[in-house]
């Protein structure tokens, strides 16, 4: 790399953004060396065998490998998509045959003492598929075919993430919907969404007796009311059956699918049953923690609920909890605001991109930080069922810090070369 390339490829990366995500992951370590600290491992501040120690390297080497994709031609991801695409369904496919049950689910390939989730890279490899086939092909997403190829590309990895079966991670890809939308999707879709959720909490809060006769009366007025229409009804009609269809899909799923510990998690977030001392301890702990901290919270290292592990996972899906316990709302606050001002940048980012490629993967790097976000956050406060999906970039792991970092620094690659990507 010359000087003139050099000088190019510094004024050109976002680093705005690269800050933010340093920020992010020192804001992490911090909270995680907080979770796990006591007096007893004072001496262990420095040894990488700790907690802290291994997500400090899954920090450093997330760097070199953000910083590393910086140097790749642009091009490479379009051209190489299906190849990546394809080896995370190869790993996926690979993890139920040989993978480690952690959790109740079987989502691990352990590779020395290093355990790998596939599912975590299969989010930007689906991204990148995605972004290729849009970008590449310019297809009208209003039409079956194109929906079905869009719906494969998503669908294929999420099935195989459900064998696992790991319900939360399987979920982010609900995620696509939105750049999908971006681009053309009708929002009728987005609505059939909300409607598939709506019916699938009608299904556990209101009897069938009641609920189907109420579907078919709303079905019916809205005949009556559009009488002369008879496509309009003929389209009503089947809503209505593939409505009451779905209801008892979601029961016979519900009872045969899920696991005792996932059914126990949605019955207790719709106040169907109090378990303060099963499920539902997780949560009630972590808003403990939350609560304690109120205004600028207890201090760094000062957490009770933390330094006496009340809440599980504090250091994973949980670390928001000790965030909101030691910092406050203060520094709740300061985290969201870090992540609403990185999500605003991505779109704004994806949004200058010349090249459709480009402009589709930013929505997806987009639309899977938020999900991350809202879900994990969600589920600490009590508003959505704890499912296990790690805070980006915050929480422990190296599968998942890996995974954000290359989802983003392939963006931010894309956008530093908006001017030549075609």
């Amino acid at each position: 790399m010359n000087q003139h390339q050099s000088n190019r490829f510094f004024f050109n990366v976002d680093w705005i953004t690269i800050l933010i995500y340093v920020a992010l992951c020192a804001i992490g370590w911090v909270n995680i060396y907080s979770a796990v600290y006591g007096p007893e491992k004072a001496d262990e501040f420095f040894r990488f065998s700790s907690t802290y120690g291994k997500q400090l390297i899954f920090i450093l080497l997330g760097l070199v490998l953000g910083l590393s994709i910086l140097l790749f031609d642009a091009k490479f991801f379009s051209v190489f998509a299906p190849i990546v695409y394809g080896t995370t369904l190869v790993l996926l496919l690979l993890v139920l045959l040989i993978g480690n049950e952690v959790g109740g689910n079987k989502a691990w390939i352990a590779i020395g003492s290093f355990k790998l989730q596939p599912a975590e890279f299969a989010k930007f490899g689906t991204a990148l598929l995605l972004a290729r086939y849009i970008g590449n092909f310019n297809p009208k997403l209003n039409d079956i075919k194109s929906i079905f190829i869009a719906g494969l590309i998503v669908g294929a990895p999420l099935l195989l993430i459900l064998l696992q079966p790991d319900a939360g991670s399987a979920l982010v890809f609900l995620s696509f919907l939105f750049p999908l939308y971006r681009e053309g999707l009708s929002g009728y879709f987005l609505l059939v969404l909300l409607g598939l959720i709506v019916l699938f909490i009608a299904a556990f809060l209101v009897s069938f007796k009641i609920l189907i006769p109420l579907i078919l009366a709303a079905g019916g007025l809205i005949i009556y009311l559009n009488k002369k229409r008879r496509n309009y009804i003929i389209t009503v009609v089947l809503i209505c059956l593939v409505a009451i269809g779905y209801l008892f899909f979601v029961k016979a799923a519900y009872n045969n699918i899920l696991k005792p510990h996932q059914r126990s998690r949605i019955e207790v977030i719709l106040g169907l049953k109090s378990d303060p001392k099963g499920v539902g301890y997780n949560v009630i702990q972590s808003k403990i923690a939350i609560g304690a901290g109120q205004a600028t919270g207890r201090g760094f290292l000062e957490g009770t609920q933390t330094k006496f592990e009340y809440v599980p996972a504090q250091s994973t899906d949980f670390i928001f909890s000790t965030i909101g316990e030691e910092w406050g709302f203060v520094g709740s606050l300061v985290v969201i605001g870090l992540f609403t001002i990185l999500l605003l940048r991505i779109i704004n980012l994806a949004e200058r991109q010349r090249s459709t490629f480009s402009r589709v993967y930013g929505y997806c790097v987009a639309s899977i930080l938020f999900f991350h976000l809202f879900i994990n956050i969600g589920m600490t406060i009590g508003i959505v069922p704890v499912i296990g999906i790690p805070l980006p970039f915050i929480s422990y792991g190296g599968s998942s810090l890996w995974s954000f970092t290359v989802l983003l620094f392939i963006f931010l690659k894309l956008d530093s070369n908006r001017m030549g990507f075609m």
